[in-house]
């Protein structure tokens, strides 16, 4: 199955690479037309309105868990909607669920089932106790009608409405009486340590009726309002009666009847092409995100300021005085940048290890261009289920030519001769150190029983897409890359080494690096915010234009603010650039690992050692990924403007 996910992504990629621009859906993502039973009027409709439930997770937590670990009403068919590729790395477990209804046909009250557990028998007990931990951790379902997902809507400051894509098993109120989460939603939820199910939903089912096409009615939107009843009758549930609570320290019989009622209502105003609006609108913080990208246009101008003063100023002075230098005294009296124009090209120490880096680098680049692209266009919106992880994994893959040409050109003129050891760690190091890190989240996982713990099968997917698609063709990349010519500098380099002069505290090596990444950072520290909400806050992101600008800021900032950096070092005679570019832009890495420190004691509630370790386990991979990526920019900046100042100065 897991083998076949993978096919099935890189079908879809195909699919997105290939198809016509304009004209076609989707696989998966094509509307679905409902009729009412006995109606034959409208081809290929529908009568039954399938529910499907998702894995269910916490803000609290880190780990998932599928739907069925909490002993819910469950469908006893087997036949589980395939999975991508993205949704099994982000621990989506989508599953069928006993929650079936016929289009217009309302239902009050309708008995799922009893579920009753004995604290007396061990195995009830640790059932029990586990939905216990869920209620005390916040767990919320999710639950799908359509490919929508199941919202709960409730009001919250200004008079607004918030869609939340989710809603809680149930709450807690401490021995103290203080409610906790949903607790509060009910005044009638006071009992002391006590925990309240939400064992009832009323859920509300809006259709659209597509008129001059006769094709049926399509689906707009599936809300949900969570409840709890204490029913006279477990057995005969006729929602009535108090909330229903169970007592911390309860011993005996306990009985969990699960109930439902659904409306249809007709929405003449949201068509079927517009129905995730309501959902996207209800999220807060578009006016912070325009502020975030005017913000980030600021810090662009007033380094494109500089960087355009320091080009057609200072350094036009420069050329033209050093290029009007014509006797052997005024070039004895050189100075600034033209003075280390002997060593700027100067192989840098552990060259090796900068070439693997810069490949991995370029790869990554090109990864995140393409898919933000392709996000641009819609194909990975959130309707489109993991696809946008999908996506990036098999464009990843594809792209190991590029890696493997960029690190063996930049090796080459660098003057190493080791070929064969530069291709294996530029195949295996960077990806190696991932893939390590996330096979120790993922036993963790595994330990604990989660469903975000991938299975050994897509495990074995996963090293057979890097073995033998991503080597394969680094390799490929890399014998290009030595086949062609060394990189011709426009300076030659001397054989003895130019002694740098002692340098002034602000041209120092580490302060430099540091002040070079706050720059880049300032520019994505809003839209970091979001990214970190929707990874563990579990929140919907969809602003993906927003953040393909903020894309194209940051590629910029980081060059220019290495450019200008670098400019500051070869005036103060110091000719080891080549690090240093990359480290200084790349130091932006350190900012986001200091700043997912303050989000996480600042913005989750996480307990428990297992999901601290989870987080910082995650943080650690992307900051390696974002210290290849902005290092990367940095370097090929600093690169093209050190070839360009001394390719156009005469040098004796």
């Amino acid at each position: 199955k897991d083998l076949t996910d993978v096919k099935m992504s890189l079908w879809l990629l195909g699919a997105a690479l290939l198809g016509p621009v304009g004209g076609f859906y989707l696989p998966g993502l094509a509307p679905v037309s409902f009729c009412e039973e006995g109606n034959h009027q409208v081809p290929d409709c529908k009568t039954t309105i399938e529910l499907f439930v998702n894995r269910l997770d916490s803000v609290e937590s880190v780990l998932p868990y599928e739907y069925t670990a909490f002993d819910f009403c469950s469908d006893n068919t087997t036949n589980r909607p395939s999975e991508n590729l993205g949704q099994v790395l982000f621990g989506e477990r989508i599953e069928p669920s006993p929650y079936k209804f016929k289009f217009q046909k309302p239902a009050v009250c309708k008995k799922v089932c009893t579920k009753s557990y004995n604290s007396n028998d061990p195995p009830d007990k640790a059932k029990l106790d586990f939905l216990k931990k869920g209620m005390m951790l916040n767990y919320q379902h999710h639950w799908i009608v359509d490919n929508m997902p199941v919202t709960w809507c409730y009001d919250v400051e200004d008079g607004q409405k918030f869609c939340n894509p989710g809603f809680p098993i149930g709450c807690y109120v401490t021995e103290t009486g203080r409610a906790k989460d949903a607790c509060v939603v009910n005044s009638n939820f006071n009992e002391k340590d006590a925990f309240y199910i939400f064992n009832h939903v009323d859920i509300t089912i809006y259709y659209h009726v597509v008129e001059h096409e006769q094709l049926g009615a399509r689906l707009v939107a599936a809300k949900i309002e969570p409840k709890s009843f204490e029913n006279s009758d477990d057995d005969n549930p006729d929602c009535s009666g108090g909330p229903k609570f169970l007592k911390n320290k309860h011993k005996g019989l306990f009985k969990i009847p699960y109930t439902y009622s659904v409306t249809f209502v007709e929405d003449k105003q949201i068509c079927w092409a517009s129905r995730w609006d309501y959902i996207l609108e209800s999220m807060p913080h578009t006016n912070i995100q325009w502020f975030s990208i005017m913000n980030s246009l600021v810090i662009v101008l007033f380094l494109s300021g500089m960087v355009a003063m320091i080009m057609l100023r200072t350094l036009h002075k420069d050329i033209a005085r050093y290029n009007q230098m014509d006797s052997v005294e005024d070039a004895q009296e050189e100075f600034g940048w033209k003075l280390v124009h002997g060593d700027v090209f100067r192989p840098p120490k552990k060259g090796m290890l900068l070439s693997v880096f810069l490949g991995s680098g370029t790869q990554i680049f090109i990864m995140t261009l393409v898919t933000l692209f392709f996000a641009c266009l819609g194909f990975l919106s959130p309707a489109n289920r993991g696809a946008l992880m999908t996506c990036a994994v098999v464009v990843w893959v594809l792209l190991g030519t590029p890696a493997g040409y960029v690190a063996s050109r930049l090796y080459k003129s660098f003057g190493g001769e080791k070929w064969k050891t530069n291709v294996l760690l530029t195949a295996f190091l960077c990806p190696g150190i991932v893939f390590a890190d996330f096979f120790l989240m993922n036993l963790i996982l595994w330990g604990e029983g989660s469903s975000a713990a991938m299975p050994f099968g897509t495990l074995v997917a996963i090293l057979a897409l890097w073995f033998c698609v991503s080597v394969p063709l680094t390799f490929v990349g890399a014998y290009f890359g030595f086949k062609k010519t060394s990189i011709e500098h426009p300076v030659r380099t001397n054989q003895i080494p130019r002694q740098i002069p002692e340098q002034s505290f602000y041209t120092r090596p580490f302060p430099g690096i540091v002040m070079g990444g706050i720059l880049p950072f300032g520019c994505i520290f809003i839209q970091l915010f979001f990214i970190l909400n929707s990874i563990w806050s579990h929140q919907m992101y969809y602003m993906f234009g927003f953040l393909f600008l903020v894309f194209i800021i940051l590629v910029i900032t980081c060059s220019e603010a290495t450019i200008l950096l670098c400019y500051f070092h070869l005036c103060a005679e110091d000719y080891h650039w080549q690090w240093r570019s990359f480290l200084t832009s790349g130091f932006t890495a350190v900012y986001f690992i200091v700043y997912a420190v303050h989000y996480f004691f600042s913005k989750l509630q996480i307990a428990g050692l297992a999901s601290t370790i989870l987080y910082y386990g995650y943080t650690l991979i992307m900051a390696l990924i974002f210290f290849l990526f902005s290092g990367t920019i940095g370097f090929f900046g600093c690169f093209w403007f050190v070839t360009k100042i001394y390719s156009v100065v005469k040098v004796d």
